[in-house]
């Protein structure tokens, strides 16, 4: 006789998603800096340049849910924007990193947000949740973008968040992964 109190229960390792998620911005605004710092917990002041495009896995816990984030951090530098249309393929969702104490970091928004629509290809109304996230913010002294600016901004632009994080100190570091994990769930029907 059957126990239906013994039903197979999910086993703790088993992902109920995988992600894939872009980051992308110009070079030097932190990208490279911030997933170092979430995924080993250390902060590395001297990174060295990303060339082409680097790649981490990091399973998380969100919701009851275990997440498996592919990470993919994508060079800054002008010479590589070409690539990242390809490297957008398959993705859950996007990360456009800027550095507040650079106004400049921003200059070129517009052209990474078409860069990174290009990649995607799904159904229109099944947009890419992608997030706006302020780099340094330990360094807010030196602010060079305001918190409503750059928020303006990413609403402009019909953009699903705005988090400022400093990879030195650690602040908000979590809840940017955090956020573009619900987001990706909650697109996914999960």
């Amino acid at each position: 006789m059957k126990n239906n109190n013994d039903q197979n229960p999910k086993d703790e390792t088993e992902l109920d998603a995988m992600f894939k998620i872009c980051f992308f911005g110009d070079g030097g605004v932190g990208k490279t800096t911030l997933i170092g710092r979430y995924i080993t917990g250390i902060f590395k002041s001297n990174q060295s340049l990303t060339i082409g495009v680097d790649f981490h896995v990091k399973k998380i816990k969100v919701n009851d849910k275990l997440v498996s984030l592919q990470i993919w951090d994508f060079a800054g530098e002008s010479r590589f924007r070409f690539l990242l249309p390809s490297y957008v393929i398959g993705a859950s969702g996007g990360i456009f990193m800027y550095d507040m104490t650079r106004f400049s970091s921003l200059k070129n928004f517009p052209e990474w947000i078409e860069i990174f629509k290009k990649g995607f290809v799904g159904a229109p109304d099944k947009q890419l949740p992608v997030i706006m996230v302020g780099s340094k913010l330990d360094l807010s002294y030196k602010r060079a973008v305001s918190s409503k600016e750059a928020f303006d901004l990413a609403k402009e632009q019909n953009l699903y968040g705005y988090i400022e994080c400093s990879s030195k100190d650690g602040r908000n570091i979590e809840d940017v992964f955090t956020e573009i994990a619900k987001l990706m769930l909650t697109r996914a029907g999960l």
